[in-house]
């Protein structure tokens, strides 16, 4: 646990590590969180009237969580407390509140307490704020890459802004690695051109949107080839074991492989899916990006012909995030194997379209009066509901009746196909349909 106040901070040691020498301590100095720490934001006027209330914030590793808790501490006249949920527990919380006492009741200080990976403290830890945070006794900063919403337990969040950050866009990247390449104070000291531009850009890929894996593996090629006049691609690859693939997140090449692995699940070859799928994997995409593709692409092209497409998708999803690398990755491929051998069928994907048109041609239709709720008398006296009927009091659970607008009443839109699980709804939409027809003769 560090407990210190903002005032007696030192900066850091001339020999820690690029990422800390290079954390920002002002506010504007900040990259890549113009949405929360913007001029005009309600964090920034919070900060810039010492007025700061208990938050969390939410997002991926290396985007400033942990920096800008450190900036409110520069930034504002408040004693400062640090702990991280994986190395602490009730008794460090028990000396965060003493420690907050003495602060209030000596100098009159309130205490901002920031919770590294606030997520991983169970639900009694937690608890252990709740009092605290209510009565204003400390300000509570909490920092995690989970949601809030299922991590953090509801009465906490309740009582927190969540502010969520991003991962740092490539743009936004190769501004903070050229500005940690030429601070002479704190950074490495060098002109813009020690480094080519394909080098900062190949760092900025590798980093996958975390700043402290890009500043770390700049320092380490730098280190590594500070003798070299220009220090290339070639020198990068070298200094962090990662070969650079053809792919480029933000780029063509990126969509290229999407779409390459999306066509191979559709035409079912699940060798080229798994292919296109390493490929990504290994360039350093986004698992979760993928694993969202095969989730859209189970309802889209697979759809009725195998409901469990969609179960199998979500199920990789959830076992990806549970797992993580490199345990998880086999889930996903797992998923993707399924996905391409799945029996194909878009009909909901093209109903949905067919009916999506159809409401903007047509507008507002009403509601038919037998299908209308009837909670009141008034209602009831005006027929609403009158002449429903109610399915399962007739055999099969099926009964003729008309549940469109009047006006749409003849109108279909889904068309199921022969293949898979579709052929057996297929066969039983029929024996409706045929039902209706006999119903209105």
């Amino acid at each position: 646990m560090d407990i210190f106040d903002t005032s007696s901070q030192e900066q850091a040691a001339l020999n820690a590590p690029l990422a800390d020498r290079m954390r920002p301590s002002a506010l504007d100095d900040l990259i890549g969180q113009d949405h929360v720490t913007g001029k005009g934001t309600v964090l920034e006027r919070a900060i810039a009237d010492d007025r700061v209330f208990s938050m969390i914030f939410w997002g991926p590793p290396g985007c400033g969580k942990t920096t800008l808790a450190g900036i409110i501490a520069n930034e504002t006249q408040s004693f400062f407390c640090r702990i991280s949920a994986v190395l602490s527990g009730v008794k460090d919380i028990r000396e965060v509140i003493e420690k907050a006492k003495e602060q209030r009741r000596v100098f009159r200080k309130r205490t901002l307490l920031f919770v590294d990976e606030i997520h991983r403290f169970n639900k009694a830890q937690q608890d252990a704020f709740l009092h605290h945070v209510e009565t204003g006794l400390i300000t509570l900063i909490g920092a995690t890459t989970e949601n809030p919403s299922f991590e953090v337990i509801p009465a906490l969040v309740s009582r927190c802004r969540v502010f969520t950050l991003k991962g740092l866009t490539p743009s936004d990247m190769i501004r903070v690695l050229k500005r940690a390449l030429t601070d002479p104070d704190s950074g490495l000291g060098q002109g813009e051109s020690k480094f080519s531009t394909d080098a900062l850009t190949h760092i900025a890929a590798l980093s996958d949107g975390d700043a402290r894996i890009a500043l770390t593996n700049l320092e380490t090629a730098f280190e590594h080839f500070r003798e070299q006049e220009v220090i290339g691609i070639e020198h990068v690859e070298t200094a962090v074991l990662k070969k650079s693939l053809l792919h480029d997140k933000a780029g063509e090449e990126h969509y290229n492989l999407i779409s390459a692995f999306i066509k191979s699940l559709r035409g079912s070859d699940p060798d080229a899916a798994i292919y296109w799928l390493e490929r990504m994997l290994t360039a350093g995409d986004d698992p979760f990006y993928m694993l969202r593709r095969m989730v859209r692409f189970a309802t889209e092209d697979i759809g009725m012909a195998d409901p469990g497409a969609l179960t199998m998708a979500l199920n990789a999803l959830e076992a990806f995030r549970f797992l993580g690398h490199p345990e998880g990755d086999d889930a996903i491929f797992q998923a993707a194997v399924y996905l391409a051998t799945a029996p194909k069928s878009n009909s909901v994907y093209m109903a949905h379209k067919a009916v999506k048109t159809k409401v903007q041609e047509t507008g507002y239709q009403p509601v038919p009066l037998h299908i209308r709720n009837a909670p009141t008398g008034l209602m009831k006296s005006m027929d609403y509901g009158k002449g429903y009927k109610y399915a399962h009091d007739y055999e099969g659970g099926f009964v003729p009746q008309s549940y469109l607008p009047q006006a749409l009443e003849n109108n279909r839109f889904y068309h199921p196909t022969d293949r898979g699980y579709e052929q057996a709804v297929k066969q039983r939409l029929s024996g409706w349909q045929a039902q209706k027809q006999k119903s209105k003769k």
